[in-house]
């Protein structure tokens, strides 16, 4: 069983479980730590950098990452000094480059002072924080999408940037994206994701169409239910 440990983010003093990161920490104890790439499901990544603290042992200070950060004895964070804000100002300049007009960046950039980025508009609208890829490897356990390229041309995308063909519609990541640029639609029995059609599952009491046969055939495969076990939508059976 995880052990307590005793230490001090911006002056007060909490306790917490020393298998907790620091952003983990931090959010216990109501204590604000912007971020846009950490998910409690999820492997701590440390992809946006917006979660950056500094962190003091003895007379040594350097500046962390909180989400992937474990919390020690006696460890000291400060969350708002002007080293930590200005770090935080340039990742949020360089997403902005990204993405310039999103809420979710909008409303980090205004509680740093941030009007605009000083740097050139290549609008991408992803901001690489990863929890697509990582929720369809993790959480799905599919891996359907992955990071292609490198620099400023690394992106989002399916193999080849053809129909994916391990993908099974399931929609899990594009309800994560934190700035909602996975597109999906259901209409007319098909969900669209990735450029693809999948066709959806029609109830056969009601004919509600409720899911995507692949994804349906993927958890009937992965804990052997009987082949008619998803004929029927929830609200039906």
């Amino acid at each position: 069983m995880p052990e307590l440990v005793t230490l001090k983010i911006d002056g007060r003093e909490i306790t917490a479980s020393e298998r907790n990161t620091i952003l983990e920490a931090a959010r216990d104890a109501n204590i604000y730590i912007p971020n846009l790439c950490s998910n409690e499901e999820l492997t701590p990544y440390g992809a946006c950098r917006l979660c950056m603290v500094e962190i003091v042992h003895g007379k040594k200070t350097r500046l962390v990452t909180s989400c992937n950060y474990e919390v020690t004895e006696g460890l000291e964070v400060k969350t708002n000094t002007e080293r930590v804000l200005r770090v935080r100002r340039l990742v949020i300049e360089l997403l902005l480059t990204r993405n310039p007009k999103h809420p979710a960046l909008r409303k980090i950039a205004d509680e740093l002072g941030v009007v605009e980025t000083r740097f050139g508009i290549d609008f991408k609208g992803c901001i690489m924080c990863g929890q697509c890829v990582r929720t369809c490897r993790e959480v799905v356990g599919v891996s359907a999408i992955g990071f292609k390229s490198r620099g400023h041309t690394r992106k989002v995308a399916t193999p080849f940037d053809e129909s994916p063909p391990d993908c099974i519609a399931c929609g899990s990541c594009s309800y994560i994206c934190p700035v909602q640029v996975i597109p999906m639609e259901d209409k007319n029995g098909v969900r669209k994701i990735w450029k693809t059609d999948f066709p959806l599952q029609k109830c056969a009491q009601c004919g509600r169409y409720f899911a995507p046969i692949k994804q349906l055939e993927y958890f009937q495969k992965l804990v052997n239910l009987p082949e008619d076990h998803f004929n029927k939508c929830k609200n039906c059976r």
